[in-house]
C-alpha cells in the first residue's frame, strides 16, 4: 500500500514565498536516462514546485546537466542546479545505486567510469532483448531504444515497451513478471564496485551518497552491513528522506546515518509526474543529522547545521 505523501502546503507554507524555507531535491531523472521529462521541462517543473536546489542524477550519465543549466539561464529561474549522477554498482550480489553530487562532470575520473558503465549497460540491454525474443517477445531492443531516444537504455525502457505490447498493465507488473531476478528478461549486469564509484565521484570533487537504502529489500542486518561497508570505503552520505516512505523509515535511516557517521541527503527520485512521487514533496530531514548540502560551500542556503527545524517543509 503506497504511503500517502502530504503536499507541502499542508504545513501552511506558501510555495510562492521562496523566503519562507529552502526546499532541496537531490535526486531526479530526465530523458537523458529513464525520466519522462526533458531537462528543460524538469527544471521548469522544479521551479513551479518551489524547489530551490535541484540535483539531476540520471543513471550512469550526466548528459542532462548542460541543457538543464541552459534552460535555467534562458528562463531566468531562481533555481540552483547541482551536478549529479546515479551510478549502478554491485555489492554482495545486490545492485546498489550510488548518487554522486557536486562533481566536475568533465573530470577524467568520472568520465572514464561512466564510459565503462555505458558499455556495460549496452551489453545488458542486448542480452535482455535476446532473452525476451527467445520468450516470444521480438523487437524489444528496438522498442527500448526508441523510448530512450538519445538517453541511456534502462530496464525502465524495456518495461514501457512491454506495457506497449500489452504484456502487463503497469511497469511494476512488467518488472514482477519479466525483469525481476529469476524472470525471463533478468540479466545481472556487471557494474562497477561501490569503491570504484566512490573513488571516481570524490576524485571529481563530489560527494558519494547511498541512494534509497530502504528499497533494496535487505534485512536490517544486511542493510547495516551495507552502510558500514560504504562508510568504511570513504562514502559521504546516505539518502534519509524521500517523498514516499513506509512509516518510521525516515527516523530509522536517520539513526543509521548517525551510527555510521554519514551525512543525510534527501530526494524524490522523480521520474515522471504521478500521484505519489513529486519534485520537492515531503522532503525534510529529522533532527540530529548533518544535512549533506552543508558540505557544499558554494550552495547559498540558510538552513541550520542540524536538520529537523528550519528544513521541515
Amino acid at each position: 500500500m503506497p504511503v500517502q505523501c502530504p503536499d507541502n502546503r499542508s504545513h501552511g507554507v506558501n510555495l510562492t514565498d521562496r523566503t519562507a524555507f529552502n526546499l532541496y531535491d537531490l535526486h531526479s531523472h530526465t530523458t537523458a536516462s529513464d525520466g519522462l521529462l526533458t531537462p528543460e521541462a524538469l527544471v521548469l517543473r522544479a521551479h513551479e514546485r518551489g524547489v530551490n536546489l535541484l540535483a539531476i542524477t540520471d543513471h550512469d550519465t550526466t548528459e542532462g546537466i548542460a541543457p538543464a543549466k541552459e534552460a535555467i539561464a534562458r528562463h531566468g529561474l531562481p533555481l540552483q542546479l547541482i551536478t549529479g549522477v546515479e551510478i549502478s554498482t554491485r555489492w554482495q550480489n545486490h545492485e546498489i545505486h550510488i548518487v554522486g553530487l557536486g562533481m566536475d562532470i568533465d573530470h577524467p575520473a568520472i568520465c572514464g567510469l561512466l564510459d565503462s558503465q555505458r558499455q556495460k549497460r549496452q551489453q545488458r540491454a542486448e542480452e535482455i532483448a535476446a532473452r525476451l525474443e527467445k520468450a516470444g517477445i521480438p523487437g524489444a531492443l528496438e522498442g527500448a531504444r526508441r523510448l530512450a531516444g538519445d538517453g541511456e537504455i534502462t530496464r525502465g525502457h524495456f518495461a514501457r515497451y512491454l506495457v506497449e505490447c500489452n504484456k502487463a498493465d503497469t511497469i511494476a507488473k512488467v518488472f514482477k513478471s519479466y525483469l525481476a531476478r529469476g524472470k525471463t528478461g533478468y540479466v545481472p549486469a556487471q557494474w562497477c564496485t561501490i569503491e570504484q564509484a566512490i573513488e571516481a565521484i570524490q576524485l571529481s570533487g563530489g560527494r558519494a551518497v547511498v541512494a534509497h537504502p530502504g528499497r533494496y529489500q535487505l534485512s536490517t542486518k544486511w542493510l547495516k552491513r551495507l552502510l558500514q561497508f560504504f562508510a568504511e570505503a570513504g562514502g559521504d552520505a546516505m539518502e534519509v528522506a524521500q517523498c514516499q516512505q513506509p512509516p518510521n523509515e525516515r527516523q530509522q535511516l536517520a539513526l543509521y546515518a548517525q551510527e555510521y557517521g554519514l551525512a543525510a541527503s534527501q530526494g524524490s527520485d522523480f521520474h515522471q509526474p504521478c500521484a505519489w512521487i513529486e519534485l520537492g514533496r515531503n522532503l525534510w530531514l529529522p533532527a540530529g543529522v548533518e544535512a549533506l548540502w552543508l558540505r557544499f560551500p558554494h550552495i547559498q542556503n540558510n538552513v541550520p547545521a542540524q536538520a529537523g527545524t528550519g528544513s521541515e517543509v
